[in-house]
């Protein structure tokens, strides 16, 4: 038999009064019951507070008591809400005490562990310990292992002198070591930098430079990039080297799995909701820049965007999605998601491996270094995926003719276990969707409008209501606002303006460009509001259809292209005196990249594929035009300004003139 105690300060708190949370530490670590129940006079309800050993239950009496209600009563309790079914259903949990040993979610007597990617899956490893959380080829990492594999290089960034904000580049393609790195980051505290693996030298130079970096974890094959550069940056500390298809060879680089035996796993430790997050972007507005997020307010951004999305209500605590996870798994099975992109950019890692990891879900990686749709769909009959990460037209357009080319065999894939297709980054099109659900007549897609400075809107398409390319639903912190008149633009008029999204989700800024973070990050009406700079008019039903950039960036298969860093390659040519590069609709890429030049006087034209094959020397290959014209004076404004539509012309003419 428990003995029982009365707390008054907790249970002032609980019913209405000035009491606060402090209360709990004042509890005794003991196994106590806690009496009630206590009534709430001004709403007429009561809470029962029971304490049993590590954690107390609240009891609500009112069976017809809206749960979100009652939250609104006791805003500052962090709490799972499962709602009130019956006499003494539990709304919520709370602990109090520290559990002892490895599966401890408390800090201290009191102190709740809070709500981060490190601490959600240290829970997940110690309740799903035997649960695949990544798959790729025949490799398979529980949880429990993905756990122990991340402690261990976390206790070697340790031993290194990498704590709190110091930066660790990740210079991968998809494979289990990106997310175990990843999450050795999150364990230590350490920030985690996205490094895109089609960066030549000197882009690569200036990432990891400017980005701080003091440990970078690469593939073996992309290892010579790395040879040549690492003298050149001297905060770079510790390379760990992954063997992929090449030999490993780089000077002072140590092997993963040296890594691994060598060092044992790193104790848990305490984290804060201001641990830093940072994703670098893919240069939609100049050089990459690392936009920062505090790890507390992204970690509840995509728990949220989980909830919302099914319907459930929020979830503000480890307890409650360790909960709702062992709901899924026993109810639906595991979560299933296949990031079809590469896991540097935020599509694949976040919607592909961050959002399923919540739930304890499995990732299934891709084996290939670039996208083959009927692998693909091998890979999703094999571990019954039901989820697949695309970006746009540019994955949905080889799938479809994967699957036309199986079903024509006779022997159709079997897609059944897909429920969803998530989409962001580039344009989805209605037609394509169509063809899609030819094929896939059950799948649901999800088309949303976001990029790295956050998410703004979505839609969702089924086979019977395929929505209109580019038109979303906004979320319910997106405006549209006309910057020229200072107002938020009014729905139905036609008015142009750039989408903005508010909220707990802004990122803090862009690393190290407080001028940039300044014109991105805003206030309007007193609100703090991250404009990425997409443009947009607001439909008379509400819904946004997005127009584009407002600058001059390409997006060709998801990656962003930068006009002037191509100009400024291609004008280092001997003979090419100016360029301008523009990006035209292409059917696979969504958009492809060419441009026109001119040359010095005197000096002869060469021919494009001259140019084109010189500047693959300078600049990754999804950056160099796929066309080149030749032109006798590259159009600017009297102000030297670049005149993008007179270029798109002339090239467009020139194109003609070829086919004629």
């Amino acid at each position: 038999m428990h003995a029982m105690r009365r707390c008054p300060r907790l249970e002032t708190f609980l019913n209405g009064g000035n009491g606060n949370l402090s209360a709990l530490s004042l509890m005794p670590r003991v196994r106590t019951t806690l009496v009630g129940p206590q009534k709430n006079a001004q709403h007429g309800w009561h809470v029962h507070p029971v304490v049993h050993g590590d954690v107390m239950e609240l009891m609500g009496d009112r069976s017809n008591q809206d749960p979100a209600e009652i939250k609104n009563y006791c805003p500052n309790v962090r709490s799972l809400w499962s709602g009130i079914k019956h006499f003494a259903y539990p709304i919520s949990v709370i602990p109090f005490a520290r559990h002892q040993g490895r599966g401890s979610v408390f800090n201290s007597v009191g102190e709740k562990t809070v709500l981060t990617y490190a601490n959600i899956f240290e829970a997940h490893a110690d309740e799903f310990p035997d649960a695949v959380a990544i798959a790729c080829g025949d490799v398979e990492v529980t949880w429990s292992q993905y756990d122990e594999h991340a402690a261990r290089l976390a206790a070697a960034f340790e031993i290194n002198g990498l704590g709190e904000h110091s930066k660790v580049g990740m210079f991968m393609y998809n494979c289990p070591e990106y997310l175990i790195t990843q999450y050795a980051a999150f364990k230590n505290r350490v920030t985690p930098v996205n490094v895109n693996y089609r960066y030549l030298d000197d882009e690569l130079l200036y990432l990891l430079d400017n980005a701080d970096c003091e440990a970078l974890v690469f593939h073996s094959s992309l290892g010579d990039r790395i040879q040549r550069i690492a003298h050149r940056l001297p905060k770079l500390r510790l390379l760990i080297e992954v063997l992929d298809s090449s030999s490993a060879g780089v000077i002072g680089a140590i092997p993963w799995e040296s890594v691994l035996d060598d060092h044992d796993p790193a104790t848990r430790i305490v984290r804060g909701v201001d641990d830093l997050y940072m994703l670098y972007t893919g240069g939609t507005t100049g050089m990459p820049k690392g936009v920062m997020y505090p790890m507390g307010s992204f970690t509840e951004g995509f728990l949220g965007f989980y909830t919302n999305s099914a319907g459930l209500p929020a979830i503000t605590s480890i307890e409650g999605v360790t909960a709702l996870a062992k709901m899924i798994h026993t109810g639906s099975g595991q979560p299933v998601g296949m990031p079809c992109c590469p896991l540097m950019h935020g599509t694949g890692v976040w919607l592909g491996a961050l959002v399923p990891h919540l739930m304890a879900g499995k990732v299934v990686l891709l084996e290939g270094q670039s996208f083959d749709a009927a692998e693909m769909f091998r890979v999703v009959e094999h571990h019954g995926v039901g989820t697949l990460i695309i970006v746009g037209d540019a994955f949905a357009r080889p799938m479809v003719q994967a699957l036309k080319q199986q079903s024509d065999t006779g022997t159709p894939f079997d897609t059944s276990a897909v429920k969803m297709i998530m989409s962001t980054g580039a344009m989805f099109s209605s037609d394509i969707k169509a063809e899609i659900f030819e094929y896939m007549p059950t799948t649901v897609v999800m088309d949303i409008l976001g990029s790295s400075e956050g998410g703004m809107g979505q839609t969702m398409a089924t086979k019977a209501n395929i929505n209109t390319t580019a038109k979303f639903g906004a979320m319910p912190n997106t405006k549209v606002i006309n910057f020229e008149t200072g107002k938020e633009v009014v729905a139905g008029s036609g008015e142009q303006g750039m989408v903005g999204v508010s909220g707990s989700g802004v990122p803090i800024g862009y690393y190290k460009d407080p001028e940039k973070s300044d014109r991105t990050f805003r206030s309007f009406d007193g609100v703090r509001y991250s404009f990425p700079g997409d443009m947009a008019v607001v439909e008379a039903d509400g819904t946004i259809t997005l127009l584009g950039r407002g600058s001059n960036c390409i997006n060709t298969a998801g990656e962003k292209v930068f006009p002037e860093e191509v100009e400024e390659a291609v004008k280092t040519h001997d003979v090419v005196a100016d360029c301008l590069v523009f990006g035209i609709p292409d059917e696979r890429f969504g958009q492809r990249v060419v441009g026109v030049a001119s040359v010095n006087p005197g000096e002869r034209i060469p021919t494009g594929e001259e140019v084109i094959a010189y500047t693959k020397t300078k600049l990754s290959s999804y950056k160099v035009p796929k066309q080149l014209v030749f032109v006798t004076t590259v159009p600017r404004a009297p102000n030297g300004k670049a005149d993008y539509g007179t270029a798109r012309t002339l090239f467009e003419e020139a194109q003609g003139s070829s086919q004629s």
